[in-house]
C-alpha cells in the first residue's frame, strides 16, 4: 500500500466538518420516503434544464482552459457538455426517479425449524465519496443514484471541470431544498486542492466507500492509499471477436461502432480479434472505414499480410487501453484462441463476440470472465444508462460487492433481519 499523503490542518478541519455534515444528512436521507427522494430528483432535473445556458457557459470556460493546458482529445471529449449531454443529465435523473426504490426491500424470508424467521433487508451504504476526472456529467449521475439509494455523497471532481461542477452542483442543492431535504446530502466540493483527495482517502470514520472515476494513475493512487473500501476498475481494455460464423454485415457495423462511436470511453474496443476464415472479408470492409475515421491500425503478422501498410503490433499494444483512434488487430484460429487472448490481456471490463453460432456464443458468455460479456452488439453499450440503471456511479471489475455498471442496488447492502415470538435458542 502507498504511504498516505500528509494532509494540511485546514484541509483536515474541512474534512471533519464535511464528513460530520454528510453523516447527519445520511441519517435523514436513509429514512426518507421514496416520494420525497423522487421529488428531489425531479426538481434537480428541472433545475438543470432551466440552468442549461449557465452550465454551458461554465463548461466553455473549463474547455478553453483545458485546450490551453494541452489536455488529450479523450479528456476533452469527456469534459465537454454539449446540449445533448446536458439534456441527458436531466433525463438520467428522471429515469432514476422512475426506478424501483431498493431501500427497505425484504427478500428471502424463511421459517427455520428453531421457530425464528430469517430474511434480508436492503439498506444504504451510508456516505459515499466519489473522486473523478473530466466528466462533469458524473456530478449529476452519481448524485442522483446516491440520493435514490438513500446515501449521502461527497463529490470531488477534477480541477479541469471545476466551473462546470459548481454550476451543476448549484442545481442539485436547489433541487434538494425544493424537496425539503438537507443540502448536505450532496456536497460538490468547491476546491481543486489535491490534498482534499488524501483527506477523503484517510477518513473511514466519515466515508463508507470511495468510487474513483478517471485515468489509471488516479485509480491506482486511490486503491493504494485509501483506508476506505474502494469500488473501481483500473482500465477498459475491451475486445470484439468476429467469429467465422458471424454475419459479415452485422460484424462490420459492430466492430466500427465499438471503436469509433467514442474513443474516450472505457467501453471502447481496443483490440479486434478476427477468425481466420472471415478475416480477409472483414478487413476488406473495415480498413477503409477505419482509415477514413483516422484510426491507426496495429496488427499481428497475419493481419499485416492482408493490410501491408498496417503498423506492427507489439506486446504492449495488446495490453493498452488507448482511449484514442488506435486499434490493435489480431487474427486467431479458433474461439479458444480468442478467449485465451482476452483472458491474458483483457482487463475484465467488457468483451464481445459476433457470431451466428449459438453454441459458440454460449461458450463465450460462460467462459469469458469479464464484468460485461456481449453477444452480437457493441462494447460501447457497457453503460448504466443503457443497461436500464438510469445512470451509473462507475463500473466495477472487482468481484466483491458489485461488478459491472454500479447502479442503485450496488449502492446498497443487505442486512439480516430475524423475527421470533419470545423464541430462545436451546
Amino acid at each position: 500500500m502507498n504511504k498516505p499523503s500528509t494532509v494540511p490542518t485546514e484541509i483536515r478541519d474541512w474534512m471533519n466538518e464535511a464528513g460530520c455534515a454528510a453523516r447527519a444528512a445520511a441519517n435523514i436521507v436513509a429514512t426518507a420516503s421514496t416520494g420525497r427522494k423522487n421529488a428531489a430528483l425531479a426538481a434537480m432535473a428541472q433545475r438543470i434544464l432551466a440552468a442549461a445556458e449557465r452550465i454551458a457557459e461554465a463548461n466553455a470556460v473549463d474547455l478553453q482552459a483545458a485546450h490551453a493546458a494541452g489536455l488529450s482529445p479523450a479528456l476533452l471529449d469527456r469534459l465537454e457538455l454539449t446540449p445533448a449531454r446536458i439534456d441527458a443529465m436531466a433525463e438520467g435523473l428522471t429515469q432514476i426517479a422512475a426506478l424501483p426504490d431498493p431501500v427497505g426491500e425484504i427478500s428471502e424470508m424463511n421459517a427455520r425449524p428453531s421457530g425464528i424467521t430469517v430474511g434480508r433487508m436492503r439498506v444504504p451504504l451510508g456516505v459515499i465519496g466519489i473522486i473523478y476526472e473530466s466528466r462533469p456529467n458524473v456530478t449529476a449521475d452519481a448524485a442522483g443514484l446516491c440520493l435514490k439509494s438513500g446515501n449521502a455523497v461527497i463529490l470531488r471532481g477534477g480541477s479541469e471541470a471545476l466551473n462546470s461542477n459548481r454550476a451543476i452542483g448549484a442545481c442539485l442543492s436547489q433541487g434538494l431544498t425544493d424537496a425539503d431535504l438537507p443540502e448536505q446530502v450532496i456536497q460538490v466540493l468547491q476546491t481543486s486542492d489535491r490534498a482534499v483527495v488524501s483527506a477523503m482517502l484517510g477518513s473511514p470514520e466519515y466515508l463508507d466507500v470511495i468510487v474513483p472515476r478517471g485515468g489509471k494513475s488516479l485509480i491506482e493512487r486511490v486503491s493504494g492509499e485509501s483506508r476506505v473500501p474502494v469500488i473501481k476498475h483500473l482500465d477498459g481494455n475491451c475486445h470484439v471477436y468476429i467469429d467465422d460464423d458471424a454475419d459479415l454485415a452485422k460484424a462490420v457495423e459492430v466492430a466500427f461502432n465499438a471503436k469509433c462511436r467514442r474513443y474516450g470511453v472505457c467501453g471502447a474496443m481496443e483490440t479486434l480479434l478476427l477468425g481466420e476464415g472471415i478475416a480477409a472479408a472483414a478487413l476488406e470492409q473495415l480498413v477503409p472505414r477505419y482509415r477514413e475515421a483516422g484510426v491507426e491500425l496495429r496488427g499481428c503478422e497475419r493481419t499485416r499480410s492482408l493490410v501491408p501498410d498496417c503498423e506492427s503490433a507489439t506486446e504492449t499494444d495488446w495490453q493498452t487501453e488507448y482511449l484514442a483512434p488506435i486499434l490493435a488487430v489480431r487474427i486467431v484460429h479458433t474461439l479458444e484462441e480468442a478467449m485465451a487472448h482476452i483472458g491474458c490481456y483483457g482487463s475484465g471490463h467488457t468483451d464481445a463476440i459476433v457470431t451466428n453460432s449459438l453454441s459458440k456464443s454460449q461458450r463465450f458468455v460462460r467462459e469469458v470472465d469479464s464484468s460485461s460479456v456481449v453477444v452480437n452488439a457493441s462494447t460501447q453499450f457497457a453503460d448504466g444508462f443503457e443497461y436500464g440503471l438510469g445512470a451509473e456511479i462507475g463500473i466495477s471489475t472487482d468481484k466483491l460487492h458489485a461488478r459491472g455498471p454500479v447502479g442503485l442496488e450496488g449502492l446498497t447492502i443487505q442486512k439480516f433481519i430475524v423475527y421470533g415470538d419470545g423464541t430462545i435458542r436451546p
